[in-house]
C-alpha cells in the first residue's frame, strides 16, 4: 500500500476508534442537538467526571469535538455535523442485519 494512501486510511481509523465507545457514541448524539457543559454530560451519562473528561478528551483529540472554556466551565461543542453521517448508516447496517437474520430464522 502506497504511504499516502496508508496514512489517510490509519487517520479515519483513528476517528472511527475515538467513537468505538457506547459512552461516546451518546455523548455525540447529545451534542449533535446543542453545546453541553461537562456537568450536563457527566449527569447525562450517569459516570464521574473524570471518566467523562477523558472521553471527551478522546473525541477532542480525533477532532470531532472542541471546547471551549467559560469560568469554571467547559462547554463542548460538535465540530463536523457530518459525523451524523455515520450514526445513518450505522443504522442501516443494523437494519439489514436484523433483516437477514429474522430471514435465517423462516
Amino acid at each position: 500500500m502506497d504511504p499516502k494512501i496508508k496514512a489517510k486510511y490509519e487517520a479515519r481509523a483513528r476517528i472511527i476508534k475515538a467513537m468505538s465507545h457506547p459512552t461516546r457514541l451518546f455523548m455525540v448524539d447529545v451534542l449533535s442537538k446543542g453545546e453541553r457543559c461537562v456537568c450536563e454530560l457527566t449527569e447525562m451519562v450517569g459516570d464521574d467526571i473524570s471518566t467523562i473528561s477523558k472521553h471527551l478528551s478522546v473525541l477532542k483529540t480525533a477532532g470531532i469535538v472542541a471546547d471551549e472554556k467559560r469560568g469554571t466551565q467547559v462547554f463542548y461543542t460538535l465540530r463536523g455535523p457530518c459525523v451524523l453521517n455515520f450514526f445513518s448508516c450505522v443504522e442501516s447496517v443494523l437494519k439489514t442485519k436484523a433483516k437477514e437474520q429474522a430471514a435465517l430464522a423462516k
